[in-house]
């Protein structure tokens, strides 16, 4: 063979498989695609990525799921299972190969059953039954709690396991039924409706996990509205935690398991009781004794006014007052005696003072006239018999003529 004269287009390989890799994922139908088949080649190494083959009799599709994504896929996918997975094609290069990059994964069919919940979730959100407003409140202390559940299941072990150990007092109606499969439906609408005759408290709606398809009867639009229109508020705890079905949009409360469901039923458990009996009665005791004490305090001064109006304080305090009045006069007439003295003594002592024996005693005399007694204060009174009258006593003496003038 003769080369040709004028080059070809030439592509490394590199080149090859981009452009491979920009048709494939340039296709937006292959960007957003579901496909169903069989697993097989499951790896989930260390890195949590999950790596595995999708496949049917006539071809094989390789998969890988990130490890953001496979923390939300579900755990019970094994090999040989028949699923369908959500994803987006895309071209590993260094191996030139086209792979699926999945980021959902459930089991065959419940494609259709999961879009069928989307239509009545959508069909009942617009009606008000979904409504946070409908809730209401879960009675923290209730007396009487029914149970809509399997008889023979380990759902309703596990929820009277747990009502049993947290409040062993409560009165518990059991209305059984079936809660799988076709006949699932109109018997736990009559269990529902069948407990809300006996006027519970509250109701719990029971089942543990499951499938979509083994949890359907809790989509079913019968069962939805039964929940929606009990008079009872509903607890709903179907499934796992990661399990959602509309009977937990139209409950008054959603658990994430029937023992969470149970949980949340008795709030208040018996040792929570006992601990509110123990400080209520240690309440009383420290409110008695605070009256007790505040009373006492009351008499105490009610008595001690009485006392203080009383006649004998009365009379006690006039006669303190007379005692204050007999030692204020004792004091005045003391005080005034004492003046009068003070005043007698001065008035003695000036008396003492003009006492015409007082004169004599220093060399004086007193001259008086026998004939008529007047005292002779001139020269010229001095005639006749006199009386003498000195210190130690008196003579008379007669003047026999009278000087021509005064000394």
């Amino acid at each position: 063979m003769q080369p040709t004269l004028f080059s070809s287009n030439h592509l490394t390989v590199s080149q090859f498989t981009f452009r491979v890799r920009k048709l494939l994922e340039g296709d937006s139908e292959l960007q957003d695609v579901w496909v169903e088949g069989e697993i097989s080649n499951l790896s989930r190494p260390a890195s949590g990525h999950i790596y595995f083959t999708l496949k049917d009799k006539n071809a094989s599709l390789k998969c890988v799921m990130w490890k953001t994504d496979a923390m939300r896929a579900r755990p019970n996918i094994q090999e040989g299972a028949a699923v369908e997975v959500h994803g987006k094609v895309a071209v590993y290069e260094p191996q030139g190969q086209y792979q699926l990059i999945v980021n959902i994964i459930q089991p065959k069919g419940e494609g259709a059953l999961f879009q069928e919940f989307l239509r009545l979730k959508a069909m009942l959100e617009a009606e008000g039954l979904f409504d946070p407003e409908r809730r209401r409140a879960i009675p923290a202390l209730p007396k009487k709690i029914g149970i809509v559940t399997s008889a023979t299941g380990a759902a309703l072990r596990d929820v009277l396991n747990t009502i049993r150990r947290r409040q062993p007092m409560l009165q518990v109606v059991l209305a059984p039924s079936p809660v799988q499969g076709v006949e699932a439906p109109p018997a736990l609408v009559k269990a529902i409706q069948s407990l809300n005759l006996q006027s519970p408290d509250l109701i719990i709606l029971a089942r543990g996990g499951g499938s979509i398809e083994d949890l359907w009867a809790f989509n079913d639009e019968r069962v939805v509205r039964a929940v929606a229109d009990s008079k009872a508020p509903i607890i709903c705890g179907v499934g796992h935690e990661t399990d959602f079905t509309l009977c937990d949009f139209a409950a008054d409360l959603r658990a994430p398991t029937p023992t969470a469901a149970a949980e949340l039923a008795t709030q208040i458990t018996l040792d929570d009781l006992r601990a509110q009996i123990t400080y209520y009665a240690s309440r009383l005791t420290d409110l008695t004794l605070s009256l007790l004490a505040d009373q006492k305090a009351f008499i105490y001064s009610f008595a001690s006014r009485l006392k203080y109006v009383s006649p004998e304080r009365r009379i006690q305090s006039e006669y303190q007052h007379l005692d204050e009045l007999s030692r204020r006069a004792f004091s005045a007439l003391t005080h005034r005696i004492q003046l009068q003295s003070a005043s007698v003594d001065g008035m003695s002592k000036r008396l003492q003072a003009l006492n015409p024996e007082g004169i004599l005693s220093r060399g004086y005399a007193i001259i008086t006239r026998v004939e008529d007694g007047k005292v002779v204060s001139k020269v010229s009174q001095a005639h006749g018999e006199m009386k003498v009258r000195v210190s130690d006593g008196e003579f008379e003496a007669v003047v026999n003529r009278g000087l021509d003038k005064p000394l």
